[in-house]
């Protein structure tokens, strides 16, 4: 199965590869925009499935993807996000998307949503479409302030300790105390590890 993967986050989308290539059966060609999926689709087509996240640079919302779903001429396509509600989802289903796919799915779902999908089938998970519109933060927000939710949506996105200071207008030795902080309050031992835990509870 080949599957063309659109996610500008170099660190998620990594994951997101590690977890369907090493479960064998799928090749994936990754990108980090639409317009550069849209180049792939013309390229290195034809894909069994396209996987576009919501939030990255070229979607504008819906309309990327409906764009994609023009513009792949038959082939699959399904939105992936963290962020994105249950009424994105749903319009998404309605539009004819293949599926959606939340962040938060782990390892397993993940895999079997892309096989059911590349298979001709719809996917949303159940718990998913049916949770209350208000759910909860996850308990491991929870445990952080807000300044250090802050910093760890930039170690996912794989900045730096400056890059992340100049972003929230604060000193790198501020920074570097919060980093310490949440990885303690988290249980992370580095970077990567924060930012995969991050990813595994959906809080990005």
């Amino acid at each position: 199965m080949r599957i063309l993967i659109a996610d500008d986050h170099d660190l998620l989308r990594d994951t997101l590869v590690l977890y369907l290539e090493s479960a064998g059966g799928i090749e994936t060609v990754c990108v980090p925009d639409l317009g550069t999926a849209l180049q792939q689709i013309d390229e290195a087509g034809p894909f069994d499935l396209i996987l576009l996240d919501f939030n990255m640079p070229g979607m504008n919302g819906l309309e990327g993807l409906e764009r994609a779903m023009r513009h792949a001429g038959g082939q699959r396509v399904a939105l992936i996000s963290g962020v994105a509600s249950r009424d994105i989802a749903e319009k998404a289903l309605a539009a004819g998307a293949a599926g959606f796919l939340p962040k938060t799915l782990s390892a397993k779902s993940l895999y079997n949503a892309v096989h059911f999908m590349g298979m001709g089938e719809q996917y949303a998970p159940l718990e998913y479409m049916t949770a209350p519109d208000e759910a909860p933060r996850h308990a491991l927000a929870e445990k952080l302030s807000k300044r250090e939710l802050q910093v760890l949506e930039g170690l996912t996105q794989g900045k730096s300790n400056k890059e992340i200071a100049r972003d929230l207008q604060i000193t790198e030795p501020t920074v570097k105390l919060h980093v310490k902080t949440l990885y303690r309050k988290i249980g992370a031992a580095n970077r990567t590890q924060a930012a995969l835990l991050a990813k595994n509870a959906g809080i990005f």
